[in-house]
């Protein structure tokens, strides 16, 4: 898989404000900012992500995805 293709498959399955991908080819880092995260928790909104890779993180075709997920406000803090 790619950066591209992981980050289309997070971006359909959640609507983004903000989305990227980056990573070697096996190990993932992915920055996610989407007002669906809203009153969820850590857990609550890395299992969002993760649901969004399907079966690939089982079979290996994405090999390790670390996610920091964020609402809106939380990222306009970051900057």
């Amino acid at each position: 898989m790619t950066a591209d293709q992981i980050q289309s498959l997070i971006a359909n399955a959640i609507a983004c404000d903000h989305c990227v991908v980056e990573g070697d080819g096996r190990h993932w880092y992915a920055t996610v900012v989407s007002s669906a995260f809203e009153g969820k928790r850590l857990i609550q909104r890395h299992q969002a992500v993760y649901a969004t890779m399907g079966d690939r993180m089982k079979t290996d075709e994405v090999h390790a995805l670390s996610i920091r997920a964020f609402t809106p406000a939380e990222w306009a803090q970051q900057a």
